[in-house]
């Protein structure tokens, strides 16, 4: 089997929306809608996801800079993706992407067929909330952002059990709430933070983490201003 083939998450993109926007700002548009669906960030009512260009450039790393910002703000010229700054410190540049769904509708009636998103068809453009693809980017980046690891996407084993848990019913919100928990107790700790891993927090053991309570800080005397 060729190595460029399937051996990640493919970009998926609808012929006909590309035809009616450009195949480079269709892809990012569906780039983009993927991140809301598993976001955790909802301002005024509407998901978002925040990236900076170069951020943007990891995750498709095909082109180039110039290309991603010209993209962008075509989009955003288009009214298509809607973007804003919601950071709370002032210097803080990094813009905050949403799509306006309502505005993409209105180009349903040139599209053809049915809308193929994440391997499900729909008659219509989907919220945000529709589409149920197994998060496996989402999960393993939040476990490499939180523990400093590099674990990599497209493990089989890694995907193996992410999808029992998923196919049980848990969430995203699941998965990244065991991460904290876990990192919060072993981080530190030189002895179990080699644990912090795939096969430990997502295995038999995962729902019983999931319901544990956050343990108690321990309190040091350095963190006591005792003058």
């Amino acid at each position: 089997m060729s190595k460029l083939l399937v051996a990640e998450r493919p970009i998926i993109v609808m012929p006909s929306l590309a035809v009616k926007l450009g195949m480079k700002e269709a892809i990012v548009l569906q780039h983009v809608h993927y991140w809301l669906s598993v976001s955790r960030n909802e301002k005024d009512g509407r998901k978002w996801v925040y990236n900076t260009y170069e951020e943007w450039k990891k995750q498709l790393p095909f082109w180039s800079l110039s290309t991603i910002k010209r993209t962008i703000v075509i989009l955003e010229k288009k009214g298509y993706l809607l973007s804003d700054n919601f950071n709370a410190l002032n210097w803080d540049q990094t813009k905050w992407y949403s799509i306006d769904y309502e505005k993409l509708r209105e180009i349903e009636g040139d599209l053809k067929g049915p809308i193929q998103i994440k391997g499900r068809e729909y008659s219509k453009w989907p919220d945000t909330q529709t589409a149920t693809e197994i998060p496996y980017t989402a999960v393993i980046q939040y476990l490499n952002e939180k523990t400093d690891s590099g674990y990599r996407e497209s493990s089989r084993k890694s995907r193996s059990l992410i999808r029992a848990w998923w196919e049980q019913g848990f969430t995203l919100e699941d998965f990244q709430r065991v991460i904290d928990l876990k990192a919060a107790e072993w981080k530190r700790d030189p002895q179990y933070s080699r644990y912090l891993r795939p096969e430990t927090l997502f295995g038999s053991k995962f729902e019983a983490y999931l319901n544990q309570k956050p343990q108690a800080k321990q309190l040091q005397e350095e963190n006591f201003n005792l003058e």
